[in-house]
């Protein structure tokens, strides 16, 4: 389950759901969802600070810690500082920002030098592992994009330079800010989350070929666009980034949906697989707090998908 350049495994599991994303999970149920993930065959696994204030890295850490670590590929991020939270009152829930923990730590952004070397250490500490593949900078957009430009990637080339780190990188859901990164900095790869999916591609117009310039190569995340493509039969009032889904998707959608369908292709595999059409897409990402859904989606990448798929959504306008 290699990328084409052998660097990263082409299918990995993002870990935010471990933090207790929408909904809790038992530590047992965190450690089955890995399980399966791992049983599967997914050995590459992609996490933040930010997910669950922490619990994402702990959970991913200790299940991690019982395999050999050249098996595997680990990605966090940095940006943000994880520091007590002087507003926590007993009971309080970070549900504000969509984690279902005890909101007794707060996150600060922090883009300096000092602030990026603390960020790597803290989130080694968490995992309870030293060696981490590839480090992002997480949503710079969210922040300050200049300052990211002019302080935290410098100082994540630092690292890397240093041999803190093998790869570098920037994860965002912010096309602007994803362009900008890659012209800016000498990235590995950036993670492009629900902007080249299946169902729309505004990556396509200025990252994509900003990548190729530079060398620099992708991981696609959010493939399924909040859910919308994880389903064979697609529903209308299904969540669309953080409200309703606009008319003309729905319209997209639904053409997409019958395109799959008359080629015989479940639309969650070809929504899964849409992304690693493109030469400079190394991986693809996926979430999930079930087991059933790892499994799930390690046969959806596995789905022989016909071209004459890619032929016709390219003919009727719907993908590049």
């Amino acid at each position: 389950m290699s990328s084409p350049d052998g660097s990263i495994p082409r299918l990995g599991y993002g870990a935010a759901n471990l933090g207790n994303l929408f909904r809790p999970l038992t530590d047992d149920e965190a450690w089955a969802v890995l399980d399966a993930a791992w049983d599967a065959g997914i050995r590459h696994f992609d996490t933040a600070p930010h997910y669950g204030l922490g619990l994402s890295e702990r959970r991913l850490g200790a299940f991690l810690a019982t395999k050999p670590r050249d098996e595997y590929f680990l990605s966090t991020k940095v940006g943000r500082l994880l520091r007590p939270n002087p507003d926590h009152e007993a009971g309080g829930l970070d549900t504000a920002n969509d984690f279902h923990v005890p909101d007794d730590l707060q996150r600060v952004w922090d883009f300096s030098a000092d602030g990026i070397r603390s960020s790597l250490d803290e989130s080694r500490e968490r995992l309870g592992i030293e060696r981490i593949d590839l480090l992002y900078l997480h949503d710079p957009e969210r922040h300050d994009l200049d300052l990211a430009l002019a302080e935290a990637l410098p100082a994540l080339e630092k690292l890397r330079a240093d041999d803190e780190i093998a790869l570098i990188g920037v994860g965002s859901m912010v096309t602007d800010a994803l362009t900008a990164v890659v012209r800016t900095a000498a990235l590995d790869l950036i993670m492009v989350a629900g902007r080249y999916t299946l169902l729309e591609q505004p990556a396509a117009a200025e990252v994509l070929p900003a990548c190729r310039e530079k060398g620099t190569g992708i991981v696609a995340a959010s493939v399924f666009n909040s859910g919308l493509l994880a389903q064979t039969e697609p529903r209308r009032d299904g969540r669309y980034e953080y409200g309703q889904l606009p008319e003309e998707l729905w319209d997209r959608l639904v053409r997409i949906s019958a395109i799959c369908a008359a080629h015989d292709v479940p639309l969650p595999a070809a929504a899964l697989q849409f992304p690693l059409q493109a030469d400079e897409v190394r991986s693809v990402v996926v979430g999930g707090s079930r087991p059933a859904q790892l499994v799930q989606n390690v046969e959806y990448a596995a789905v022989s998908i016909p071209a004459s798929l890619w032929q016709t959504l390219a003919a009727e306008g719907l993908i590049p």
